[in-house]
């Protein structure tokens, strides 16, 4: 056993899922099913009791999609010409902004759902990108189970509600680190789609490197170059210098001024400035804690430690090591998690693992009262790995399998 804890115990070739971790996934899947139904019927979802467009994230993604058909995508980085055709859309006014900051590789995306009315496209964006986000947790963990702990991530209607792309970008990265092992190339496919957030891709460079996944690397390239330039010829190099032009200006409003609120954020930086701390003060935190994370990444992923817990450890890491972490995307998280429980499953859960994990659950409720709780999730997520870890290396053993088993 790579751990102490419930032994592994197989029921007729299947993998039995602890009552426990069963019981508390389904009744938090529930509540997230039951929270998104209830706000859509009070009409606090998509449209108001007015029959008019409530105010969310989504509005940017439509909006400029509206823009990039009309063959004017590089106007959609501009705030206030976006907040007009946002208002336009939505048929009311409102305060604060729903910028567009992406690359242009997401206009593809946002054309897309330009093309759909506005319930349709919202409840359609929902769904579509749930379910690849699904398979991937599916995938992770090896059994059905997967599915259900994914939808009870408290997250989960954070993002639904907001309409954004927490499950598109989960899906992603969970589908790199999943197939990173057994196809090399679909993985940095997936990689390199992971470009519309370039901010979650800082580290991978660094692992791929260090344990010499060389086709991964050539792949994601490949990949980044081919959206790169098929923006580029249907949008238009003014949409890519656009981009750059307002990209210093974004950074300027949310990372200096602070204008997306510091609770909203969920990173080490926004934490020192929430708390009241310099912008210097805070650029410094950030930057020793995504060093020692990418340090500590480059030594994992050059070792013989389970893929598991390598996988589980990047997850963990590209929350903690880009100041940028909207709550949303803390879907991410999901998939550190799952490798954690694809390794519970095979070599039986420590004790104090699954207390953690529901302990995670009220710093997650902290949200709602308007406090940065987020970092403090990612941390436990991030030391029951290092626990798993650290006893690795104590007590090492040949090279196991992906899962760890």
């Amino acid at each position: 056993m790579a751990a102490s804890g419930s032994p592994l115990r197989i029921a007729q070739g299947q993998i039995e899922i602890p009552a426990a971790l069963r019981k508390i996934s389904f009744a938090l899947c529930a509540m997230n099913l039951i929270i998104c139904l209830m706000a859509y019927l009070s009409r606090a979802w998509i449209y108001d009791r007015n029959g008019l467009g409530i105010p969310t994230d989504f509005i940017s993604f439509w909006a400029s999609g509206h823009l990039a058909l009309d063959g004017i995508p590089a106007q959609a980085f501009e705030w206030d010409v976006l907040k007009r055709v946002e208002i336009a859309k939505l048929g009311q006014d409102f305060e604060g902004d729903f910028p567009w900051h992406y690359p242009p590789p997401f206009f593809f995306v946002a054309c897309g759902l330009a093309l759909l009315p506005y319930s349709v496209a919202y409840l359609g964006w929902i769904l579509a990108s749930l379910v690849p986000y699904l398979a991937v947790m599916r995938a992770i963990v090896g059994h059905n189970f997967g599915i259900l702990l994914a939808l009870a991530t408290p997250f989960v209607f954070i993002n639904a509600l907001v309409g954004q792309n927490g499950f598109l970008t989960a899906a992603l990265i969970g589908g790199t680190l999943y197939l990173i092992p057994i196809r090399p190339a679909l993985a940095g496919i997936c990689l390199g789609l992971l470009t519309y957030k370039p901010q979650y891709g800082l580290l991978f460079p660094i692992v791929l490197i260090a344990a010499g996944h060389w086709r991964v690397f050539i792949s994601a390239t490949v990949t980044t170059i081919a959206v790169f330039v098929a923006s580029w010829l249907t949008f238009g190099i003014e949409s890519w210098l656009a981009f750059f032009h307002w990209l210093p200006k974004s950074s300027q409003a949310i990372m200096t001024e602070g204008k997306a609120t510091w609770w909203k954020l969920q990173s080490f930086y926004s934490i020192v400035r929430y708390f009241g701390g310099a912008e210097q003060l805070a650029w410094t935190f950030q930057f020793i804690l995504a060093a020692l994370v990418a340090a500590g990444l480059a030594l994992m992923w050059r070792s013989r430690l389970p893929y598991s817990l390598k996988a589980a450890a990047l997850a963990a890491g590209t929350l903690l090591a880009t100041p940028y972490v909207a709550i949303y995307d803390m879907v991410v998280l999901a998939i550190a998690v799952a490798f954690l429980v694809r390794t519970g499953l095979r070599a039986g859960f420590r004790s104090y693992e699954l207390a953690a994990l529901a302990c995670t659950l009220v710093l997650v409720a902290g949200y709602f009262a308007a406090k940065p709780t987020g970092l403090g999730v990612t941390l436990i997520v991030s030391t029951l790995i290092l626990a798993r870890v650290g006893s690795w290396w104590r007590r090492p053993v040949p090279g196991m399998a992906m899962a760890g088993e």
